[in-house]
């Protein structure tokens, strides 16, 4: 009772009138904040409320919506073969991208955790080319991986190897976006940079002290320690892969033979190509569940070998 008691004083005590400056600070927080809070129900939450109703209508834009229920859904399942293939375009670019990216921007901070004299110069060498907008990095590779005239099959020709067709090709079209993708990976790489030098030199040291060698210092100390970064990048990595589309719209268009209709690009034909906006609102709901289940399936499995200090 007592306990009890004392519960209730203090929810009275906070539930008190506020006073007259306490009334006026919250007002002046509310309207310093108040951009953002309408500009999130305006621009965030009313879009994401009313493309689940759109989900479930037949809407084109020019006329009213029309309530089908599960028709969108229904069709996608049974009827439309490009939801399939752009589905597996796409998953088939993740699985790809993902672990060679994570590879690729560890071994480069691993090569750039160094103290040495200039240091700096490359690093920032290496992560200038996240910061170029991706309109632009599209282009310059379209002319870069062209199979008559690009700068990397006329290298491959002076050297006598002859290239490969690049983006003209069913095969090497999901592979040569990878490309493009690494090409962009110096703010990854950054991140395992800073996590490198955050860890404690004293457990190489100890290491050292043991006979432990490059490699076994890696396996046990470096590797271990980076695994929350690592696990950061695998969510982030999915989920940006899943939403894959700027590249792929510039270069490729979803070319050749739908080798790179991704289903970010299939859902924007069918937004605003097709104009079928119930459609492609049900596309985007799947996509929601399809990241959503693929995120929980990534952070219950983290269990077993993200390891957290202390």
């Amino acid at each position: 009772m007592g306990v009890m008691a004392s519960a209730i004083r203090s929810i009275q005590i906070k539930r008190r009138r506020l006073t007259k400056q306490e009334r006026r600070r919250l007002l002046t927080g509310l309207a310093f904040i108040s951009p953002w809070i309408v500009g999130f129900l305006v621009f965030t939450l009313y879009p994401i409320v009313i493309s689940l109703y759109y989900s479930f209508t037949d809407f084109s834009l020019f006329t009213a919506p029309t309530w089908v229920g599960l028709q969108n859904y229904k069709e996608l399942f049974t009827r439309d073969d490009k939801f399939f293939l752009s589905l597996y375009n796409t998953l088939y670019f993740t699985v790809l991208v993902i672990p060679i990216s994570i590879v690729t921007a560890l071994m480069m901070a691993l090569v750039l955790n160094v103290r040495l004299q200039g240091v700096s110069i490359y690093r920032a060498i290496f992560f200038m080319p996240s910061i170029v907008p991706a309109v632009a990095s599209a282009l310059v590779w379209t002319w870069i991986l062209s199979p008559q005239w690009g700068l990397l099959n006329g290298f491959l020709r002076f050297w006598g190897i002859p290239g490969p067709p690049w983006l003209n090709s069913p095969v090497w079209a999901k592979p040569s976006l990878v490309l493009v993708t690494l090409w962009g990976i110096g703010s990854d790489m950054i991140i395992y940079l800073a996590a490198l030098q955050g860890i404690p030199q004293v457990y190489y040291e100890a290491a050292v002290l043991d006979g432990a060698n490059t490699w076994h210092q890696m396996r046990s100390i470096t590797v271990p320690l980076l695994t929350p970064v690592i696990l950061f990048h695998l969510i982030n990595g999915t989920i940006w892969s899943f939403q894959y589309f700027t590249v792929a719209f510039v270069m490729t268009g979803g070319g050749p033979a739908n080798a790179t209709l991704f289903y970010a690009l299939y859902l924007y034909r069918n937004a605003f190509e097709y104009v079928k906006m119930g459609y492609a609102s049900a596309m985007a709901w799947i996509l929601f569940v399809v990241v959503m289940a693929a995120t929980l399936i990534i952070w219950r499995g983290a269990k077993g070998w993200v390891y957290y200090e202390g």
